[in-house]
């Protein structure tokens, strides 16, 4: 069974242990691009999930036991493979979830192949000293912790879910992988790349199917031994507390609505261009600074350059390389987003900029939108949209720019644009937020460690923390002159 998307075949069964396995019930993929339906995929329920988690627990028994070299060298060519296939994996997943075809080739899939790499690296210098403790020496390992469940988003389903599954099969683990219903082809080809680049059987499956059935069944099985989820607040809710009947360790990446601070001191252009970056992926960026905050001097200046950039913004096919941003993911989304908009109007906002749908482009497109001023406490100020829609307020001083970047239940990232690298120093230090970059956005390295504070998340990845988290870390103490073999 498979299904013919931009001229590549995508099988639309599950992989689990090692073979494609059909169900009697299928769901479907549908384009944002056109809403048009791409493919209709096996529909996994309990008995599937019970299934790829038995195959998974099955295949620990001798991955856990396998040398790092073995892994890694697996991984790499996992990566291998990847990086052969970076045209096909690239346009399948902008058919499936709306994001541009260029991105894709020049920068999503090539980072898919290199967090293989890095995690394949960095297992093999995963190393911490051996200590003295009262002439007792102290020896830390890490041991693979078992079956790992990693649910991941739509918004870039294949990054975000190998930047999960690579460490945890670093680690040891074997991975029970449920991709986001809303896109979840390039989960299917990048089970024929495992295979193709010779990992056992079970070590790696993916289960297709709605979260509410396939999602909420792995979170729930007592053979689970670590959970990774990205995606929103409420599911994330429920999802913890079906893990926290299996007391499950938890890494929870959650979102964000995230201050975008300029000071008068700063580059206005290089400000400005940045801040209209934001819209990046049609607002679809846990990542973003949706809550630009500009000091009131330059208040009046930035705004005016701000609106010249942004209705300069292409929209349309994302397959098209002329394109700035393309659709929402789905109707049900785009219809949330238009309900923030929406709403926050009917309260009395005007939006500045954009305020509805792209009516030259019909579906499921919508304009970029700015409110300015919204009041403190508003819906639109204080909710993830997850849309292209960004607020604009301003401030006094540094004292109250922290203040209103830190009036949030979120505390994913910040943005702060200043040209004095002290005040860059002090607001980043006192800015809640697991992530500020400062003069820049989007620079991500993967030994840097990523996670949220407050509703942004529980833990955090990347680097050392990810073995971590899907290691059970152990420490080890030996006597001295206690061994009768020695000699």
């Amino acid at each position: 069974m498979s299904a013919r998307v931009e001229g590549v075949e995508v099988d639309t069964r599950h992989w689990i242990g090692g073979r494609r396995i059909d169900s009697a019930e299928r769901f479907e993929s549908i384009s944002p691009i056109d809403e048009t339906p791409i493919a209709a995929l096996a529909r996994a329920g309990a008995a599937e999930v019970d299934h790829a988690v038995a195959a998974a627990s099955q295949a620990f028994k001798t991955w856990s036991r396998t040398s790092r070299e073995e892994r890694a060298r697996l991984l790499h060519r996992i990566a291998d493979i990847v990086e052969s296939k970076v045209e096909s994996l690239a346009v399948v997943e902008t058919r499936d979830n709306g994001s541009l075809l260029r991105s894709h080739r020049r920068g999503v899939m090539p980072r898919v192949a290199m967090n293989f790499r890095f995690f394949a690296d960095w297992l093999l210098q995963l190393d911490h000293a051996d200590f003295e403790v009262r002439n007792h020496r102290n020896h830390v390992s890490w041991d693979p912790s078992g079956v790992a469940a990693i649910i991941t988003p739509w918004n870039a389903p294949l990054m975000l879910g190998t930047w999960r599954i690579a460490p945890a099969l670093a680690a040891g683990c074997t991975v029970v992988y449920k991709p986001p219903e809303w896109a979840p082809l390039t989960a299917s080809l990048l089970a024929d790349i495992t295979a193709e680049a010779g990992l056992p059987d079970g070590v790696f499956n993916v289960v297709q199917g709605i979260g509410r059935e396939a999602g909420a069944a792995l979170a729930r099985h007592p053979k689970i031994r670590r959970l990774s989820f990205t995606g929103s607040v409420a599911t994330a809710k429920q999802i913890a507390a079906s893990a926290a009947e299996n007391l499950v360790p938890l890494s929870f990446e959650l979102g964000g609505k995230s201050p975008y601070l300029v000071f008068a001191d700063a580059d206005l252009d290089l400000a400005v261009n940045t801040a209209v970056g934001q819209y990046d992926n049609a607002g679809q960026v846990c990542l973003a600074g949706t809550r630009i905050l500009v000091e009131e001097s330059i208040r009046g200046r930035f705004l005016e350059a701000f609106l010249a950039k942004a209705r300069a913004i292409h929209q349309g096919d994302p397959r098209d390389e002329t394109t700035d941003i393309g659709p929402q993911i789905s109707r049900p989304h785009f219809e949330r987003v238009d309900g923030y908009v929406q709403r926050a109007t009917a309260s009395g906002l005007k939006p500045t900029l954009g305020g509805g749908p792209n009516t030259d482009l019909g579906g499921i497109y919508y304009c970029p939108t700015l409110f300015v001023d919204p009041p403190a406490g508003s819906e639109i100020l204080r909710e993830e949209v997850f849309g292209p829609v960004l607020c604009l307020q301003s401030f006094r001083d540094e004292t109250q720019a922290i203040a209103m970047a830190n009036d949030t239940d979120y505390g994913l990232a910040a943005i702060v644009m200043t040209g004095d690298e002290k005040r860059a120093e002090r607001v980043t230090s006192q800015v809640s937020a697991g992530l500020v970059w400062n003069n820049c956005f989007f620079v991500r390295d993967l030994r840097q460690a990523f996670g949220g504070n407050g509703k942004s998340g529980i833990g955090r990845e990347g680097g050392s923390w990810s073995f971590d988290f899907y290691c059970d870390v152990k420490n080890s103490v030996y006597a001295p002159n206690g061994w009768r073999n020695n000699g």
